[in-house]
Parts: structure tokens; C-alpha cells; sequence
């Protein structure tokens, strides 16, 4: 099998996810859940969505989500309030916007990443 950037794209995300994860039903569907979605850039998931925001934001959410468990955060570490929630949602939405206006076709899971990083202060 030949390994292409986005097969050698998944074999990371699998590999980084912790040992403990693979026997962990909940982070195997999460992950089975984004690997359907891992192949798109900014660009394409805009283009595959067609005006459905729904779309970019399930996509998003699915990246997202795998992010977060791979880091092992607990997200009312970082707000506990529905105020504080929002903030960080705002910042959040924010990176990724900034991610994506620096490089249009940089794979969106990455942007993620980085907006979860960031936004998180880590």
C-alpha cells in the first residue's frame, strides 16, 4: 500500500492517540468518526459543503473532538461557566479563521489543532 500524505496523515493521528485509547470504545468511534473527514483543507470543506454551514461545523466538531481527547483535556479545566464557554468558543472560532486565511489548502485538521493550542494557551 502505497502512503500517501493522507493516509500517512491518519497513521499519525492513530499513533498519537495513547495506548489506553485504542481499548477505549468512545475514542475509537470518535476517531472513526473523523477519519471520513480528515482529507479536507480549509478550502475543501467549504466547497464540499456547498452553503451548508451545518456541514463545516460537523466536520470541524468530529476534528475537533479528536484533538481534544489526543491532548486529554478537559475542557472545564480551561471554563467553567457557560460566559467563559463562549469566550473560548469566540477564540476559538478565531484561529481557525486566522489558520485558514494564512493557507487556504492547509489540511483542516491541523488548523484545528493549532486553534485548539492556542486557544487553550498550550
Amino acid at each position: 500500500m502505497r502512503m500517501t500524505p493522507l493516509r500517512a496523515g491518519l497513521a499519525s493521528v492513530c499513533v498519537a492517540l495513547p495506548s489506553v485509547a485504542v481499548a477505549d470504545e468512545a475514542a475509537e468511534q470518535m476517531v472513526q468518526d473523523a477519519l471520513p473527514v480528515m482529507y479536507h483543507t480549509c478550502v475543501s470543506v467549504v466547497e464540499e459543503a456547498d452553503g451548508d454551514e451545518a456541514f463545516i461545523y460537523a466536520v470541524v466538531e468530529k476534528l475537533t473532538a479528536v484533538s481534544i481527547y489526543n491532548r486529554q483535556i478537559d475542557i472545564n479545566d480551561h471554563a467553567a461557566s457557560d460566559e467563559e464557554k463562549a469566550k473560548l468558543h469566540q477564540a476559538f472560532v478565531e484561529a481557525l479563521r486566522d489558520g485558514c486565511a494564512d493557507d487556504k489548502d492547509a489540511l483542516l485538521a491541523g488548523v484545528v489543532d493549532n486553534a485548539v493550542k492556542s486557544t487553550l494557551g498550550l
